[in-house]
């Protein structure tokens, strides 16, 4: 789901809620929809590593909270709602990908993956200090070993120099990857360019990138081998 479809989603939500709290439909005629839109909801937010600020698990929820004493008229209720989904709202527009390839906006599919592209992308826009600079480099080190672990099979994916890599060992591993999803002289230029990308975000991960520049070039780096490997698994395919 795309950044754009999860905003639609969030603000069908919002106005069910102002509906059924102004007078609009009834209660049970509608609340199977709100569960289920509430479950899609929570879902994307997860694999942004974002948070529901919605509390109500169901519309008898909701009705009990309008009906506590402080939201007596319409007005409260919409502001309510307002104040309580618009810094998620602003939150989710703001983050315009800083790192890695716009072409592929979309989550992966792979939720730890996924977490860590979404972190790295606040922590960079976030960091303003050397230390929050090279946490960024210790993020591109941990999501580079999930993506890893999730794609490598010790027993398709043969080391080139027969050593078997350890379960943090990411660049051995996606070497590995590489070197077996993409044999053969047609694919060398794609994976000539795949493991640069490899040995560049690995490079920097291990630097102290102390300034923005440096932090930017490891996410930028790290971003690009996990939408690579998505393309190579086939997880960025089409969906008929």
């Amino acid at each position: 789901m795309t950044n754009d479809e999860l905003l639609s989603l969030l603000e069908q939500q919002r106005n069910l809620m102002v509906a059924v709290a102004t007078g609009g439909p009834k209660i049970q005629l509608v609340n199977d929809q709100y569960i289920q839109r509430r479950d899609e909801i929570i879902e994307e937010l997860r694999a942004r590593a974002l948070s529901d600020p919605n509390p109500h698990g169901d519309l008898w929820a909701w009705y009990g909270r309008w009906s506590s004493g402080d939201l007596a008229s319409w007005a409260s209720r919409r502001t309510h709602l307002s104040e309580m989904y618009q810094p998620l709202i602003d939150q989710i527009k703001a983050r315009q990908p800083s790192t890695g390839t716009t072409l592929f906006e979309e989550p992966t599919g792979w939720p730890r993956v996924d977490r860590g592209i979404y972190e790295l992308r606040r922590r960079l826009e976030q960091a303003d200090s050397e230390e929050q600079f090279q946490a960024v480099g210790l993020l591109c080190r941990e999501t580079l070993i999930s993506v890893a672990q999730v794609v490598y099979d010790p027993q398709r994916h043969p080391t080139e120099d027969h050593v078997a890599p350890s379960g943090t060992d990411a660049k051995r591993m996606l070497d590995s990857y590489i070197a077996v999803e993409l044999a053969g002289h047609p694919n060398e230029g794609v994976r000539r360019h795949a493991k640069a990308a490899l040995s560049l975000a690995n490079d920097l991960q291990h630097h102290r990138t102390a300034d923005y520049r440096k932090a930017a070039l490891c996410a930028e780096a790290t971003a690009s081998v996990v939408n690579l490997m998505a393309i190579i698994s086939g997880r960025r395919d089409r969906k008929e």
